[in-house]
């Protein structure tokens, strides 16, 4: 279909319709990255089946589109709800790739899969992060292979930007690949080291003498319980506490300051194994907990991103994604939907970010700069 004398014989939008069909189709499989991959479970066994009743959906009502439409989001089975974002997901994958056939069809044609495959990732990284807060390993390094062997095979996909318009031949491309893994990566750390430094932590004042209450599974304080999965990102995050009285199951402390990590609790100059301490309350009027500016997951996630886009691409995206992401959450608080402590997924304004950059983003930096 790339051979101009093959696509002349049909007409141009026949080969729309076929990105279409075959995004929806790509769609369905995403949605089965965006649900299993989390969960650590193969994208490839057991075949898709039903979460609720783990009924095995046969070919003929695993249709993209159609069989949603025509079970009317159930399942055929035990007529559980089946997600929206199922439907929706399908639609936005087939309804992206055939936007990228017309945008790049008439000018290189080998450019629209190339951005096909780059989008599909950032579809399910969006999701992902969204419902998880986590960008799978599976989706940034497969990235990264993905965009070094797309420099490698599609030149052109490095060529949107002035400056690079000397790239001609694989190995420049493939050079300006790697640049932008490690220009991505070097940057988006580097901030996440700075937001650490500044940011990594919040003091949250309580009512004098509280109570609170620390579990196996979470911290709990007067109206709100927090799990350790949200507050520890890495080993050296730690609540910090100065604990009017400390209580254990089997002994009592008074005026103490307590550290408690994941894989080590303090109090006073004693040391305890957090899993060996399945409760503990504390009286005390404020509370130190960790936060993070940003995820180790988006460092890999701007870095598989300049593979793809090169550094030009991954300075646009990390610019435009820090402007729209804090507008978004500064709305969301306004709005009373978050405090200005929650956490907020990151990675999808990266993503957007990049699909500006892919679709006419390069154009403004070529007016700003050239």
């Amino acid at each position: 279909m790339f051979d101009p004398k093959i696509r002349a014989l049909v007409p141009f939008h026949f080969w729309t319709l076929c990105f279409f069909v075959f995004g929806c189709v790509a769609g369905s499989f995403l949605n089965v990255c965006i649900h299993r991959m989390p969960r650590e479970e193969s994208i490839v066994r057991p075949p898709s089946h039903c979460p609720h009743c783990g009924y095995s959906i046969p070919w003929c009502l695993n249709i993209p589109l159609l069989s949603w439409l025509w079970l009317r989001g159930q399942c055929a089975n035990c007529h559980a709800p089946i997600s929206a974002r199922y439907f929706l997901v399908e639609l936005l994958t087939g309804s992206v790739f055939a936007v990228c056939w017309v945008h790049f069809g008439h000018l290189y044609p080998l450019l629209a899969p190339v951005y096909c495959v780059m989008i599909g990732g950032l579809i399910a990284a969006t999701f992902i992060d969204c419902e998880h807060f986590i960008i799978p390993d599976e989706i940034t390094f497969g990235g990264m292979a993905a965009g070094f062997c797309a420099a490698f095979l599609v030149p052109a996909s490095h060529l949107n930007f002035p400056y690079f318009n000397h790239l001609r031949a694989s190995g420049p491309a493939m050079v300006d690949s790697l640049i932008g893994m490690a220009v991505g990566g070097a940057v988006v750390y580097g901030i996440l080291r700075l937001g650490k430094l500044l940011f990594g932590r919040y003091r949250v004042l309580l009512p004098p003498a509280t109570r609170i209450f620390f579990t196996e599974t979470a911290v709990h304080l007067p109206g709100q319980e927090i799990a350790y999965e949200e507050l520890f990102y890495r080993s050296g995050d730690a609540i910090r506490l100065q604990a009017r009285s400390v209580e254990l199951i089997d002994r009592c402390y008074v005026n103490v300051a307590v550290r408690l990590q994941p894989e080590r609790l303090q109090i006073g100059g004693d040391t305890f194994d957090p899993e060996k301490v399945p409760h503990m309350e504390a009286v005390t009027d404020q509370v130190v907990l960790p936060r993070e500016a940003m995820g180790l997951g988006d460092v890999k996630f701007m870095a598989a991103i300049g593979a793809f886009l090169g550094w030009p691409g991954v300075l646009f995206s990390l610019a435009l994604s820090a402007v729209v992401g804090s507008l978004v959450g500064i709305a969301l608080v306004v709005a009373n939907k978050r405090s200005w402590s929650s956490r907020m997924p990151y990675g999808p304004y990266i993503a957007a970010a990049a699909v500006i950059w892919i679709f006419g983003g390069y154009k403004w930096m070529r007016h700003l700069f050239f």
